[in-house]
C-alpha cells in the first residue's frame, strides 16, 4: 500500500478534544482513507477521545497493518484483556513487537495484574535484543516495581548499559513506591554522579523516599537540587517537598513551599499540607486550610476529609471527629471510606470509649480490617481493658493468624495486668504458629547520613560510645524520677535481664548516638524514626531525656508524630 496521500498531513494536528470524526471525514473525501500512516494517526485520535469502537473498525480497514498499526491498536485497548489479545491475533500474523508495544502491553499487565504474561514479555524482549535499550528497560522496571518484584527492577536496571534519565526515574520511582526509601535515595545519588538530568519524577520519587525515612536533610538536599535544575516550581515537585517535610516534623518549611507555589497548588498539594498538620494533631490549622482550599475555588475531596479526621483523632477529639465524619458525609456527598471510619474507631478507643468504638467497628457498612482491629486493640491497652483485648485479639488473628502485631500486643496488655498465665499461652500459641515478632528498628539522620539502629544492635562503628552515653543518660534521668515500666517486660527475668531488655531498644540506641559529642549541632532537635510503635517505656525515657538534655526529640513511629520537650510529650500520652 503507498503510504503517500493526497490530504495533507497536517489536517492531524488539532487540538486534543477535537472530534476525530472530522478528520476522518475529510479523508474519506479525499480519498485517501485507506492510506496507513493516516490509519495509525486516526487510530490513536479515537483511542484518546475514548471512541474504541471507531478506532477498531479503522484498523480493520488497513489492508496491511503493519507493527505501528497493531501498537496503535493494542495502546488504544491498554487497560481491558483486549489489548492482550490483540498482541496475540498480531504474533499469528508473523508481525514482530517493537519496544512501544511491549511498554503498552507491559503497563496493562501492571493495571490487570498479569505478572505471568508480563514475564513472558520480558522472555520475547531478551529475544528480539531490546529488552536492555533504555525505552523497554524502563517499562520492564516500572512493571517489575509496580509489581512488587523490586530485585527483578534492579535487575534489569544494572543491565542496561546506557541508562538514560527515564531508566532512572523509573527506579527511583519504583522503589520508593516498593518501601525501599534507601535504595532509592542511593540509586538518585548515583544519577547525580553519573551526571543524568533529573527529571520531575525522579526528583519527586526521590522525595517520597525522604519523607517515608522521615529524612529532613536529605529532603533539604533534594529541594536545593530541584531549586539548581528548575524542577522547584513543578506542582509535583512542590508537593512532593510538602510531604518530605511535613513528614520531617518541619511543619513551617513546608508551608513555606506550600504558601511559593499556592498560585499553581492543585488539591493533592492541598490535602498534603493538611496531612502534615493532621499528623501532629494540629486541628485548628488543618480545619483552617480547608477553609482556605474551599475559598480558592477547589473542592474537598476523600483524602481532604481524611486529613481533617486524622488530625481531629491524634488530638483525642471524639466528638469532632463524628462532626466531620457526618458533614462528609451530608454535607459534601461524599461517602466515608473504610480508612475514615477508622479515625472514628480509634478516637473513641483513646478516649476510653471501647464499647462504642467496637460497636462502631461491627456496624458501619465496611468489613473491619486489620487497621481497624488493631487500633482498638491498642486503645485497650491503654485503658489497660485485658478482657476486650483478647476479644479484639482474636478478630485481628482471623484476618491475619499470623499477625505479629497482635500476639505481642495483647501479651504486652496481659503482662501489666500480671495475668501471666494467660501470657505463657499467647507466646505458645505464637510458638506453635511459627510466629515471629519483627525486629526492632530505629534510624536516625545526620549531616545527610542514616544511621540504622536495631534492638541490642552492637554493628555501628561507634557502638561503645553509643552504650556508654546510653548508661550515662540512663543514670541522669532516674536522679530525676524515672522508673522504668516494668510490666512489659517478662517477670520470669532477673533485675539486670530486665533492665537491659528495656535499657537496649533501638529507639533509646538512635537518640544516646545523637547525643554524642560532635554528631548532632547542640540544640539541634533529634529526629528519630520507629518501624513499630514506641513502646511506653521509651515514650517515658524520652520525656525525661528532653529535660535533662533541653534538647527536643522528635519520634515519628508506625502511629503518629511524638515531639518531647522540656518533659513533654505533644501526643498526651495517648498513641
Amino acid at each position: 500500500m503507498n503510504d503517500s496521500f493526497d490530504v495533507d498531513r497536517s489536517t492531524l494536528s488539532v487540538p486534543r478534544n477535537a472530534d476525530p470524526r472530522t478528520i476522518h471525514a475529510r479523508a474519506l473525501k479525499s480519498s485517501s482513507h485507506q492510506d496507513r500512516f493516516l490509519c495509525n494517526q486516526l487510530i490513536s485520535l479515537y483511542s484518546r477521545s475514548n471512541l474504541l469502537p471507531y478506532a477498531r473498525r479503522v484498523f480493520d480497514q488497513i489492508p496491511s497493518p503493519n507493527v505501528v498499526s497493531w501498537t496503535s491498536l493494542i495502546s488504544a485497548h491498554a487497560d481491558s484483556l483486549l489489548s492482550l489479545r490483540h498482541f496475540v491475533s498480531m504474533l499469528r500474523r508473523s508481525a514482530l513487537p517493537n519496544q512501544r508495544t511491549v511498554a503498552s502491553l507491559l503497563r496493562t499487565c501492571t493495571t490487570l495484574l498479569r505478572v505471568p504474561f508480563g514475564l513472558c514479555l520480558h522472555s520475547l524482549s531478551l529475544k528480539l535484543g531490546f529488552a536492555n535499550e533504555p525505552f523497554s528497560g524502563s517499562a520492564l522496571i516500572s512493571f517489575y516495581t509496580k509489581c512488587r518484584l523490586a530485585g527483578s527492577a534492579l535487575k534489569v536496571f544494572d543491565e542496561i548499559p546506557e541508562k538514560d534519565e527515564v531508566c532512572y526515574s523509573a527506579v527511583v520511582v519504583g522503589l520508593a513506591q516498593s518501601s525501599r526509601p534507601i535504595d532509592a535515595l542511593s540509586v538518585f545519588a548515583d544519577m547525580k554522579s553519573c551526571d543524568i538530568w533529573s527529571t520531575v519524577h525522579s526528583v519527586s520519587g526521590a522525595l517520597r523516599a525522604a519523607s517515608e525515612l522521615a529524612a529532613l536533610e536529605q529532603c533539604a538536599i533534594i529541594h536545593a537540587h530541584a531549586v539548581v535544575t528548575g524542577l522547584d516550581d513543578n506542582v509535583v515537585v512542590a508537593s512532593a517537598l510538602i510531604d518530605g517535610y511535613g513528614k520531617a516534623g518541619l511543619i513551617s518549611d513546608a508551608r513555606c513551599v506550600f504558601d511559593e507555589n499556592m498560585a499553581v497548588m492543585n488539591d493533592i498539594g492541598w490535602n498534603a499540607m493538611m496531612s502534615s498538620y493532621a499528623q501532629q494533631g494540629d486541628v485548628e490549622s488543618a480545619v483552617g486550610l480547608f477553609h482556605e482550599m474551599e475559598a480558592w475555588g477547589l473542592v474537598p475531596d476523600e483524602y481532604s476529609f481524611l486529613a481533617i479526621l486524622t488530625a481531629c483523632c491524634n488530638a483525642g477529639l471524639v466528638v469532632e471527629t463524628e462532626n466531620w465524619l457526618t458533614r462528609m458525609r451530608l454535607g459534601y456527598a461524599l461517602e466515608p471510606r473504610l480508612e475514615h471510619y477508622t479515625c472514628l474507631v480509634s478516637a473513641m478507643g483513646n478516649a476510653g470509649k471501647l464499647e462504642e468504638a467496637k460497636r462502631l467497628a461491627m456496624t458501619m457498612p465496611f468489613e473491619p480490617d486489620a487497621a481497624v482491629w488493631r487500633s482498638l486493640l491498642i486503645a485497650c491497652g491503654h485503658h489497660s481493658d485485658a478482657n476486650m483485648a483478647r476479644s479484639v485479639a482474636e478478630k485481628l488473628l482471623e484476618l491475619g493468624p499470623n499477625d505479629d502485631s497482635a500476639y505481642v500486643i495483647v501479651a504486652n496488655i496481659l503482662s501489666s495486668s500480671g495475668r501471666w498465665n494467660e501470657v505463657a499461652e499467647v507466646r505458645k500459641r505464637m510458638k506453635d504458629r511459627r510466629v515471629k515478632k519483627e525486629g526492632g528498628m530505629s534510624w536516625i539522620e545526620v549531616r545527610g547520613e542514616v544511621h540504622v539502629f536495631m534492638s541490642g544492635d552492637r554493628k555501628h562503628e561507634r557502638t561503645k560510645e553509643v552504650y556508654s552515653k546510653l548508661m550515662e543518660l540512663m543514670e541522669k534521668i532516674e536522679n530525676l524520677g524515672y522508673v522504668p515500666v516494668w510490666r512489659v517486660i517478662s517477670h520470669e527475668l532477673g533485675e539486670k535481664e530486665k533492665k537491659e531488655a528495656l535499657w537496649y531498644h533501638s529507639e533509646k540506641l538512635a537518640v544516646a548516638f545523637g547525643l554524642l559529642d560532635g554528631v548532632s549541632p547542640p540544640h539541634k532537635a533529634l529526629r528519630i524514626v520507629k518501624n513499630l510503635r514506641i513502646c511506653k517505656d521509651c515514650h517515658e525515657v524520652f520525656k525525661y531525656i528532653s529535660r535533662a538534655e533541653e534538647r527536643e526529640i522528635i519520634v515519628r513511629d508506625v502511629n503518629r508524630y511524638h515531639r518531647f520537650l522540656n518533659g513533654i510529650c505533644t501526643c498526651r500520652d495517648i498513641w
